[in-house]
């Protein structure tokens, strides 16, 4: 088990200017972690060949592992020219994953932002060979480089645990898994310990992070909150701060056996170096006290 840090999670600091993703290598690695996943926020790689060379190169420095290859995609389009283009779009960020030396990456299937028609199983049932096409085309593609490619349970169509489970089988790849995600899943008011049990067997990488809930008849006024696909409320906490029982998580993947890496993902209203720290020291201090 790797405990490190998504590039996303420092994303305030990289895009004030405090920190270029350079240094950000750098400080995950002096802060603890093991990894880092790549988060193209605040800075891109795909359209900069000598950028990506140069995270490379750093991560080796720093002596710490470029984990994984987070994206965003969108495989529901209007036209098969649309989809055409869309995957041609992925495929070259598949090339970069290679190009960093890395052998995991993350896509989604559809846009992140979707209006409430759009978040109903009727509407994912209608749309689910698209789904399923573009990230065999992409799984396909990656295979020549001996990638991983994966789902995670991320945007409001597919982030329960029986979507990605559906988009899973159908896809039926070797080399298609899923990021799983303990906190997301609060995002369609599912219990993550529940949405951990249920995927964690397809899981080739888990992500880690915290929130707070308030229910949707109790609004806990400013702040960063957003609200569930059912009107609730969440907010990003810092790994063990918030509502999620992450001990009992850390218990049910110690127990499962899983040993890869592990990524803590940050979006609270804290400060982000400060905030990403705590939640490595804490996820690392959960496991380890942690017996079987």
């Amino acid at each position: 088990m790797k405990i490190g840090l998504s590039s996303y999670s420092l994303l305030n600091a990289i895009k004030s200017g405090e920190l270029s993703i350079l240094d950000a290598i750098r400080w995950i690695a002096d802060n603890g972690g093991e990894h880092m996943e790549i988060v193209p926020y605040g800075y891109t790689l795909v359209d900069n060949p000598e950028l990506a060379d140069a995270v490379r190169e750093t991560a080796k420095e720093a002596g710490i592992a470029l984990s994984n290859y987070s994206m965003p995609a969108n495989f529901v389009q209007e036209t098969e020219e649309l989809f055409n283009e869309e995957v041609a779009r992925v495929k070259l960020h598949v090339d970069l994953v290679h190009r960093l030396g890395m052998n995991h990456m993350r896509h989604d299937v559809t846009a992140f932002t979707l209006p409430e028609e759009k978040m109903t199983i009727k509407w994912f049932e209608d749309h689910l060979q698209l789904m399923v096409k573009g990230s065999q085309l992409i799984a396909d593609y990656a295979s020549q480089y001996g990638i991983t490619t994966t789902i995670e349970n991320h945007g409001f169509s597919v982030q329960s645990s029986d979507r990605v489970q559906r988009v899973l089988h159908e896809v039926d790849r070797p080399n298609f898994k899923t990021t799983l995600d303990i906190g997301n899943f609060m995002c369609v008011d599912e219990n993550s310990i529940i949405g951990v049990k249920k995927n964690l067997p397809y899981a080739s990488l888990i992500h880690f992070k915290d929130f707070y809930f308030r229910p949707y008849d109790q609004p806990p006024g400013g702040g960063d909150w957003f609200l569930t696909s059912n009107g609730n409320y969440l907010r990003g906490a810092i790994v063990g701060h918030g509502d999620i029982e992450i001990r009992k998580i850390v218990k049910l993947i110690k127990e499962s056996g899983y040993d890869g890496y592990i990524t803590i993902e940050f979006e609270g209203m804290e400060e982000c170096k400060a905030a990403s720290r705590i939640a490595m020291d804490n996820l690392r201090r959960f496991w380890n006290e942690c017996q079987r």
